[in-house]
């Protein structure tokens, strides 16, 4: 992913300062989304994700807040997957 990333940002299409962590928080706000709308508005993900994808186009309109840190995104992610106790934290091993 991270080469596609690079190929995107070099070709012009991808503002620069997309971080590859920037693909996590795109998928976990679309889940968000897609366990709200449930069957009730199955296809708002979406306008959403069309959205998402748009605000990554280059050329950037403003700068972007910085990337969270790495382990802290890792630690959100695992807390909105089911509880997996054998599931090493970042700097642990398994």
């Amino acid at each position: 992913m991270v080469e596609l990333i690079n190929r995107a940002k070099a070709t012009g299409r991808l503002r620069e300062d997309f971080d590859p962590s920037d693909l996590v928080l795109i998928h976990m706000a679309n889940a968000g989304v897609v366990n709200a709308t449930g069957d009730a508005a199955p296809d708002s993900w979406r306008r959403v994700v069309a959205m998402l994808i748009q605000s990554c186009e280059a050329p950037a309109r403003g700068p972007l807040p910085p990337s969270p840190e790495h382990d802290a995104l890792y630690r959100a992610m695992l807390r909105t997957s089911p509880a997996d106790p054998t599931t090493p934290t970042p700097g642990e091993s398994a």
